[in-house]
């Protein structure tokens, strides 16, 4: 934590976080339809309304990096390496961040489960994460000089972050973003 912070501000990320954590740890042990926003804040102890200024909603609980994933979507554009396509920055990052591609972390996997199989985090999830598309259009647009208005600097901002759930509901989530990836690199007729 920042040692710039004063008490006050140390003290709620604190309590964010020990909501947060303790929302997940929950949710993946009696299921995300079993836990009450009650019973959260209870474990914390804190009020409801407590919990409820830190995280208006119940899923919001679970999708605590909104904006540390749109800064890395963005920086995986204007920091990658030189000769790096685009296309080829995002599927990296994206593979790292949202499949976590070769990841033996059981406690990812239970967490991939715990969305995959629920659908109000399922749905509210891929809103969170398609709300970064706007930024990653302007990276993707002064990256490549084109204005901001340019359709295709927002299309494939769109698809490439459509990519993490299509690849997510196969069998191969690392094979099916690298054909969406080399689709978006390539086109279509190159396939």
């Amino acid at each position: 934590m920042d040692a710039t912070l004063g008490r006050r501000e140390r003290k709620k990320a604190a309590t964010r976080q020990a909501l947060a954590d303790t929302a997940l740890n929950l949710f993946l042990e009696r299921g995300y339809d079993s836990v009450t926003i009650r019973d959260i804040a209870d474990a914390v102890d804190v009020s409801t309304t407590t919990l409820l200024k830190y995280f208006p909603t119940k899923e919001a609980l679970v999708f605590d990096e909104d904006t540390e994933q749109e800064a890395g979507l963005v920086a995986a554009v204007r920091e990658r390496p030189e000769g790096q396509s685009i296309p080829q920055a995002l599927c990296e990052h994206i593979k790292r961040v949202r499949t976590r591609t070769g990841d033996q972390d059981a406690r990812f996997a239970a967490f991939v489960r715990l969305v995959n199989d629920t659908p109000a985090l399922n749905e509210y999830g891929h809103r969170m994460w398609m709300r970064h598309r706007d930024a990653l259009a302007r990276a993707i647009a002064e990256a490549t000089g084109s204005g901001p208005d340019d359709h295709r600097c927002a299309a494939l901002a769109h698809f490439a972050l459509e990519t993490s759930a299509f690849a997510l509901r196969t069998a191969d989530p690392e094979g099916a973003m690298d054909a969406a990836f080399a689709l978006l690199q390539d086109g279509f007729g190159a396939a």
